[in-house]
């Protein structure tokens, strides 16, 4: 709208030979400004929306992800080191894999921040294998929570199945999870 303005006032200025040159170049320099500023506004906002959206429960393709995006069901490739879990690879179930996303538990939106402890507690009883599980080496891991990303939202903490080594195709689900 700004730029319209602008234009439209520079062909006054020239047709008239008046003053307001000035004004009008303003005028065209901020449309510019708003114009870059609604558009960075708009992909910053469209990249949040399809950093935080849900993944399917078993992926298409192998894909980047981050953790606040997996659900109950997607495999994992590899699972990180102890700490702080931010992207991880997901990948088809039926591809080999390392662990998978068994359960989820939701906190209360309305939960006050419960400390760590008590936050990965929480997630880890519901956190269960079957007696099958057990003897062919799966664990579990449970991802909570943090408090920073509490402060940020994040109300679930997930339960995942680990066959350290990898080497899983199928689901744990479903109970089609083959193990080496």
């Amino acid at each position: 709208m700004a730029l319209a303005l602008a234009v439209v006032a520079f062909r006054r200025i020239a047709s008239r030979r008046t003053r307001g040159r000035g004004l009008a170049i303003a005028g065209a320099v901020l449309g510019v400004v708003g114009t870059v500023a609604l558009v960075v506004g708009v992909t910053v906002a469209v990249l949040t929306v399809m950093a935080t959206r849900p993944l399917p429960a078993d992926v298409p393709a192998a894909r980047d992800a981050r953790a606040q995006q997996l659900v109950t069901g997607n495999c994992v490739l590899t699972v990180p080191d102890d700490g702080p879990v931010d992207t991880v690879r997901v990948v088809p179930c039926a591809e080999p894999h390392e662990a998978q996303v068994v359960t989820e538990f939701t906190f209360a939106p309305d939960a006050v921040w419960p400390g760590q402890q008590s936050a990965d507690a929480r997630v880890a009883r519901a956190c269960v294998l079957d007696a099958d599980e057990v003897a062919a080496g799966v664990r579990t891991v449970t991802w909570s929570p943090t408090e920073r990303s509490w402060a940020d939202g994040d109300r679930v903490g997930l339960c995942l199945a680990v066959l350290d080594g990898g080497g899983i195709t199928g689901s744990f689900l479903d109970r089609t999870a083959q193990v080496p």
